[in-house]
């Protein structure tokens, strides 16, 4: 048995296309919810409760670029 932690490897789970999620079309969690819809607030785009995890976490990421309040200086 190996006494690598496989989840902190190069290509661990934590960076998994959610393409690829098991659970990809479960609805968003409420983190997700929140999270997002914040995110809509802050960059002008329309918030969507019925999107799935996988939806909400692409979402996330594009507008994560988008928002005033996470662009680095």
């Amino acid at each position: 048995m190996s006494d690598q932690n496989p989840k902190t490897e190069t290509g661990s789970n934590t960076e998994k296309n959610p393409d690829d999620w098991t659970t990809g079309d479960e609805p968003m969690t409420g983190a997700q919810a929140s999270y997002l819809k914040t995110l809509c607030e802050e960059t002008g785009e329309p918030f969507d409760e019925k999107i799935s995890k996988a939806e909400a976490s692409k979402a996330i990421d594009a507008l994560q670029g988008q928002s005033k309040r996470l662009k680095t200086a």
